[in-house]
């Protein structure tokens, strides 16, 4: 570990979570590197003024979420990155204002880019009516806030604005999509719309394309949204 933790306070219910953040956070930003074991219980219960037990119910959070594993005669270790659990909603809010958050960022991108214009595809053969009305409200929303800009709001908005899009599929699989996205989302949404670049009219394009029921041009903005200048990433992947 490069650098001992602190004090971590907060109510008995919630330790073990705020301790699992710090550790998980160190393990997502390299300080902590793929295979090193971290110090023993003991040493980390005194640096985090934690007891046993909640230091346990932590080690178990991070296990359950593929960041740790623990072996008789070794110790507790970080587990390759192969096996993190990134599409974990709590996994996705702990990496929220790391250092690296750009490299997460570009990653995200390419995973909507991979599913995201096929979704928007879907919801112009299968939005119900009243998913219609539900995105047409939204989009509205988003063209108010446009016109007098509120990041906090758009932000908000934004993202209810493409899990609609998930939700309208008709087709089960993108669902869970539509719910991890919007952990991350938020986050990336506030980089990418800082200044208030907010790409109104690439995203009334996809509205318009999905409410005339044209598939083939509501994947085609989605995928002219999706460019990395849009959201004030380089084009370069990290």
């Amino acid at each position: 570990m490069s650098s001992s933790f602190t004090v971590i306070a907060g109510s008995k219910r919630s330790l073990h979570v705020q301790v699992a953040r710090e550790i998980a956070r160190r393990i997502l930003s390299g300080q902590l590197a793929q295979g090193q074991v971290i110090p023993g219980e003991m040493t980390l219960c005194e640096q985090f003024g934690i007891s046993r037990t909640a230091l346990r119910e932590a080690v178990k959070l991070l296990t359950s979420k593929g960041l740790l594993e623990s072996k008789p005669k070794i110790g507790t270790k970080v587990v390759d990155r192969l096996n993190w659990n990134f599409l974990d909603p709590q996994l996705l809010e702990w990496m929220e204002g790391l250092e690296n958050a750009e490299v997460f960022y570009h990653q995200f991108l390419g995973l909507r880019k991979a599913i995201e214009p096929e979704a928007c595809a879907l919801a112009a053969r299968n939005a119900t009516a009243e998913q219609r009305i539900e995105l047409s409200e939204t989009f509205q929303q988003m063209c108010d806030i446009a016109a007098d800009f509120d990041q906090a709001r758009w932000a908000e908005v934004d993202m209810n604005f493409h899990r609609l899009i998930f939700f309208s599929t008709g087709n089960d699989f993108y669902l869970p999509f539509g719910n991890v996205m919007a952990t991350i989302f938020m986050s990336f949404i506030h980089h990418s719309s800082k200044d208030g670049g907010v790409c109104i009219n690439e995203h009334r394009s996809i509205y318009d394309a999905i409410m005339a029921g044209n598939a083939d041009k509501a994947r085609s903005a989605s995928q002219f949204l999706l460019k990395e200048e849009k959201h004030r990433l380089p084009s370069e992947v990290a």
